[in-house]
């Protein structure tokens, strides 16, 4: 039997031996979305709340731990930790540094690509909440398109939109969460923020409507800039029409309640 590529191999994870001594956060709450579906505008949302730190993308997943030595890796066998282990605390504290910061009493985590790593985050954090946030297939894949200036075409933009789209609506039928669909959050925001402080166990505040303008990334990590407009959430454009979604996408505009079903064959 040929050997199994690095990439074939499963990452081992666990969930943490006593939570209450190797996690520093409480009930972090995760938004899992595709790319360009509106998290930027959740996160700012969310992080205007008194109770709730949302801050920029932080990729903590990335993270890594590495042994230095084949004696480092012994004593840390020896005291019960593995790599995974490791770098679970790693994350756990760089999410609490910055929460204790702000002073606020939870985390918000949007992180698009998270959704690839949904199993181990809920290994990670076992009281983690997830948010999982939606929006139509087809206009996910137009502002994907959109955002690449030239890096792909429509297809490939569609393809590669579509890889997330899958991840999410895969952590959708393993987590329990509340689901959230962007032309929702921009027709009725206050509705869809009630709702979600419901889920939370945090109480409304006006004041996430009126979240001013805040840069989404900060200095020092790239020049891309998106602002939110202050006053008001700015709606949503149009859908598309039928016949401008892609073929590649129908499936999951379905599985989503964009369209309708198609007719199973007798």
């Amino acid at each position: 039997m040929a050997a199994r590529t690095p990439a074939a191999v499963e990452e081992s994870f666990r969930p943490p031996a006593d939570p209450k001594v190797d996690r520093l956060l409480v009930a972090p709450i995760f938004i899992l979305s595709p790319v360009r579906s509106g998290s930027t505008l959740l996160r700012a949302l969310l992080n205007a709340h008194s109770m709730l730190h949302a801050p920029h993308e932080l990729h903590v997943r990335r993270l890594r731990v590495e042994f230095g030595t084949s004696l480092a890796e012994k004593a840390m066998g020896a005291l019960g930790h593995e790599r995974a282990d490791l770098e679970h605390l790693l994350w756990d504290r760089v999410l609490h540094r910055e929460l204790v910061k702000s002073g606020k009493t939870f985390v918000v985590d949007k992180t698009p690509a998270n959704a690839f790593a949904y199993r181990r985050i809920a290994a990670c954090w076992p009281d983690a909440r997830f948010v999982f946030l939606l929006r139509h297939p087809a206009s996910v894949a137009s502002s994907w398109y959109e955002a690449g200036a030239g890096k792909r075409t429509p297809e490939e933009a569609a393809l590669d939109a579509l890889r997330y789209m899958k991840a999410v609506q895969r952590a959708r039928g393993a987590l329990s969460g509340c689901t959230v669909r962007y032309e929702d959050l921009t027709a009725d925001p206050e509705a869809e923020a009630r709702r979600l402080c419901d889920f939370l166990g945090v109480p409304w505040e006006p004041g996430m409507l009126t979240y001013g303008e805040q840069a989404v990334l900060e200095k020092g990590l790239g020049d891309w800039k998106d602002k939110i407009r202050s006053g008001s959430v700015q709606p949503a454009r149009d859908l598309p029409g039928e016949r401008e979604i892609p073929e590649s996408l129908r499936p999951m505009c379905e599985s989503w309640g964009y369209l309708p079903r198609a007719a199973e064959p007798t």
